[in-house]
């Protein structure tokens, strides 16, 4: 069996990666696909195939999975020259070419139904996955702790917590235990066609609550308008960024990344750690 993974230098693609070459046999072969196959090869010098694997090149995408029999489709980051949509129609297509009878694809929560903006992607990508009449799971994953570094980050510098999500809730996991869940069903030989992955649901003020008590220190809590957070942002980020965090903050205060699910501990056969937990393992990493 021959598993490939695309994105393979980005953040999730290096959890992922390591991951996969523990739960296969050993006569199988990983396959890693990146923009960068130099970066790729000093990242796995052992045991992966590397091959170049750039969204926007299609002829490149099907000469690099021919041979591939599952392909873990990790979405690609918004913004380029070329839209996300189509990067990703790029490896659907060349996948088909290829012949690869599975894909795994890192979805949005509810991708199908939701209003969220941040979905339409997701949605369409799926879309092309099923018209494509390849095999899959879509992995709908909710949100990492990672996204909330800049929160973190902050209180430990003495800033306020500033936030515009209301009672939204959040289901934070650790990007590194969705990319093993990810792994996880990619190996399966009988997978969903869905899994909505998530952490348990907590709220902004459940995260500045965690953060006191994991560091010990006490800072101003502010729910705020989304106009006031994003003037609050502009102290440390880029206007485009600012814009971007004011909308993901409205999303969550719209409900939109609310839901219940097991999937998550159910496919790695444990819990998500705790909100605490996850703080901790994550403050201790990012002062390493």
């Amino acid at each position: 069996m021959n598993y490939a993974v695309t994105g393979s230098t980005g953040h999730f693609g290096k959890y992922a990666v390591p991951y996969l070459q523990k739960l296969v046999k050993p006569q199988d072969t990983v396959i890693a696909l990146a923009r960068n196959v130099e970066k790729a090869k000093r990242l796995y010098p052992k045991g992966v195939d590397v091959r170049p694997g750039t969204y926007e090149d299609s002829e490149q995408l099907i000469e690099s999975l021919k041979g591939v029999d599952k392909l873990l489709l990790i979405s690609s980051q918004p913004g380029a020259a070329m839209s996300r949509i189509d990067q990703h129609k790029n490896v659907v297509e060349a996948a088909k070419k290829a012949g690869v009878k599975f894909i795994a694809y890192t979805s949005f929560p509810h991708a199908d139904t939701t209003e969220a903006p941040l979905a339409a992607d997701h949605k369409t990508t799926e879309s092309l996955i099923n018209k494509s009449g390849i095999a899959h799971s879509f992995l709908r994953n909710n949100w990492y702790l990672e996204d909330e570094l800049s929160f973190i980050e902050g209180t430990h510098n003495g800033e306020p917590f500033v936030y515009s999500a209301g009672d939204g809730q959040v289901g934070w996991a650790p990007e590194e235990l969705y990319a093993q869940a990810a792994v996880t069903v990619l190996t399966n030989d009988q997978p969903k066609e869905i899994y909505e992955f998530t952490g348990p649901m907590h709220s902004y003020t459940d995260l500045a609550d965690a953060l006191q008590k994991v560091t010990g220190k006490q800072f101003e809590i502010a729910s705020v308008s989304d106009d006031e957070f994003m003037a609050n942002l502009r102290k440390y980020v880029p206007d485009q960024v600012d814009a971007m965090m004011t909308m993901i903050q409205k999303m969550i205060r719209n409900h939109n990344l609310e839901e219940e699910t097991t999937d998550l501990p159910d496919v790695l056969q444990k819990p998500v750690p705790s909100l605490e937990e996850q703080i901790r393992a994550l403050t201790e990493t990012s002062t390493k």
